[in-house]
């Protein structure tokens, strides 16, 4: 090697290194980033070829799918950052001769100071990213979280947006979420319970529910079940009707069956049991 480059790598080895050390860093990042979001788009091909998921069919679904891959990908693009960015740290810290060992002792204690005094930001985050990864939930989901029940909005790494049957928007920390009541992901039940007078004719009330449940439209999955006798008092019967339908037509589902269950029943002369009690006056002359 000529001495000029020698005494050249000598005295601008240090900064050659450091330079050498940012560029290959901004290299691995920008590989890193295409290779996860080739990886995130192949995933949610693979998930729209298999589910069957289209923009025209399930826009909610496409949202909360969309959703759920942005913030897989956010989550591990900064991972990749924030590794990158310590490693190119301790590099130029090495190379311009300060010693990283007491840096890092003292990074560790203030981490330390920083973890305890933020330990419920810390699990709010931890718990986001279960509630991502796992796909307990997503927007356009009706869930019941305990703190507030409605359809979610957004789904973020620190809080959940509910919007409930009011109207009024909650935001509730995924740290303080103990348990998630889906009633979006697979199929919902319709249950219908219909109390009739305790002295009418319970067959012929079933054969009409199951008259009125084979008249909706085809919103239902499978066959009507009739349960039969759900309750029984001195003054009324109660029976169950129960459909298996999609989970956003479950309302609509139960509205249009308590209309063909009164339509049938009127057909049928069965009455309904009446809420008011009625008072026997033994009056004498």
């Amino acid at each position: 090697m000529p001495a000029w480059m020698t005494t050249f790598y000598a005295d601008w080895g240090p900064l050659l290194r450091i330079v050498l050390s940012i560029v290959a860093a901004l290299l691995l990042r920008a590989l890193l980033q295409f290779a996860i979001r080739r990886i995130v788009r192949s995933i949610t091909k693979s998930v729209r070829r298999i589910e069957g998921i289209t923009k025209e069919d399930s826009p909610l679904a496409q949202a909360r799918l969309l959703q759920r891959t942005e913030t897989i990908a956010s989550v591990l693009g900064n991972l990749a950052t924030w590794g990158l960015t310590f490693t190119v740290i301790s590099v130029v810290l090495t190379e311009a001769g300060v010693s990283t060992g007491a840096i890092v002792a003292g990074a560790g204690i203030l981490g330390a100071g920083l973890g305890f005094g933020a330990q419920s930001l810390v699990k709010d985050l931890i718990s986001g990213l279960f509630i991502v990864f796992e796909d307990q939930y997503g927007v356009g989901d009706s869930v019941d979280l305990g703190q507030a029940e409605g359809v979610v909005e957004s789904v973020g790494l620190r809080v959940t947006q509910v919007r409930d049957l009011e109207g009024t928007l909650w935001f509730v920390r995924n740290g303080e979420i103990m348990r998630v009541g889906n009633q979006s992901q697979g199929w919902a039940r319709a249950v219908i319970d219909v109390a009739i007078e305790y002295q009418s004719d319970v067959h012929l009330a079933q054969e009409a529910l199951a008259r009125a449940a084979k008249s909706i439209d085809g919103k239902a999955i499978g066959e009507p079940e009739i349960w039969g006798i759900n309750a029984l008092s001195g003054d009324q019967i109660v029976l169950r009707l129960v459909q298996k339908t999609k989970p956003e037509d479950k309302d609509e589902v139960a509205r249009t069956l308590r209309l063909a269950v009164k339509s049938e029943f009127d057909k049928s002369n069965i009455k309904l049991v009446s809420t008011a009690n009625a008072i026997y006056v033994n009056v004498k002359n």
